[in-house]
């Protein structure tokens, strides 16, 4: 609890006046002003974040944070939960989606086992930080402990302060966990009050029938915990899952820290919501990737006031979205440092 409250009281607004500096230098490059959107728009923020007007973007890693979910026990997936330990193996050789974008645009994949219910020892690769063999069915009780929840999210601290000390410019946050829509859905009930079926989806992509039940077992674990939306580590506690608290403490650490954090989807924003919830000024310091097909995650984002990059129909996770929004990122940072200004051109400013 202690590097918790420290990293809380560490997470500082962003400079304004960096931000106002970044956007003149963007409105002296040869184009029109505002021309570039939303990339002049993600560039400033950029700028504001790192504290410097030439930051760097060299340097980008994608924490794929796994665990399991004790309440799969009620049938809430179309896939058994056998799967995650199956995906974390896919992820360390390298054959899954976020492996495949990840490349694409640079950025390294580190594999965080949170909770995942299988031994996997000394496996290369893997970042052991198991906090617990996954949680528990939150359908009959709380998921985790108190202590369970504050320990997941200093491990994303931890992890974050590691990329301070490991010079990485930007962080993404993604994650694999069977039955973690479950968690991500009763999380944004918890604090939004809106009905389990207006944020519930189909996840893994479940019948009608099966989403009728998972929003009945939602239902259930709400009122079996009742989780107080005035303490986000209760919520995250009771309904939630080791992973999306992994999430949330990156999201903190990165803050605290001055590194801009790009958060995938619905389960990823599950983590950004607790994190924000936790500390309002956080959101500062997050670039919303994507908006997922998940119905929920529309709730989420207006919540924390962040608007997705992208919209590209996906609901995948494992931080795929996290990497394509991250080429675009670097793209608006590239623009503030390389692209010419008037002077520089020999172009002049009042004829374009």
């Amino acid at each position: 609890m202690i590097l918790l409250t420290e990293t809380l009281s560490n997470i500082r607004p962003v400079d304004a006046d960096l931000m106002a500096q970044a956007q003149v230098r963007l409105d002296n490059k040869t184009k029109p002003i505002g021309s570039l959107g939303r990339l002049e728009e993600f560039a400033r923020r950029y700028v504001a974040i790192a504290g410097n007007l030439d930051p760097s973007t060299g340097k980008k890693v994608i924490f794929t944070f796994a665990a399991d979910h004790g309440v799969v026990e009620e049938g809430v997936s179309a896939f058994p939960k056998e799967v995650t330990v199956q995906m974390v193996f896919n992820f360390l050789n390298g054959g899954a989606g976020i492996n495949v974008l990840a490349n694409h645009v640079g950025a390294e994949v580190l594999v965080v086992d949170m909770g995942v219910d299988h031994d996997f020892g000394d496996t290369p690769g893997l970042m052991g930080r198991k906090v617990a063999r996954g949680t528990r069915n939150m359908a009959k009780g709380p998921a985790m402990t108190r202590d369970e929840a504050v320990a997941a999210l200093e491990v994303g601290i931890e992890l974050a302060n590691g990329c301070k000390a490991n010079g990485v410019a930007m962080a993404g946050t993604g994650e694999m966990g069977i039955g973690n829509t479950t968690a991500a859905s009763a999380i944004i009930a918890a604090f939004s009050g809106k009905t389990v079926a207006d944020v519930t989806h189909r996840g893994t992509g479940i019948n009608d029938e099966a989403l009728a039940h998972k929003i009945r077992i939602i239902e259930q674990a709400l009122s079996v915990n009742r989780p107080d939306p005035k303490d986000p580590i209760d919520v995250l506690a009771k309904v939630g899952g080791l992973e999306i608290a992994g999430i949330a403490g990156l999201v903190l650490g990165c803050a605290a820290n001055r590194i801009p954090v790009v958060v995938d989807g619905f389960i990823s924003t599950a983590g950004a919501l607790i994190a924000c919830e936790l500390c309002p000024t956080a959101k500062e310091y997050l670039f919303a990737a994507h908006e997922s097909v998940e119905i929920g995650h529309r709730f989420m984002l207006e919540r924390i006031g962040a608007e997705p990059i992208l919209d590209l129909r996906m609901r995948l996770g494992e931080g795929t979205g996290a990497a394509l929004a991250m080429g675009l990122i670097e793209a608006g940072v590239k623009i503030l440092k390389e692209m010419a200004t008037f002077a520089e051109a020999g172009v002049a400013e009042g004829e374009y």
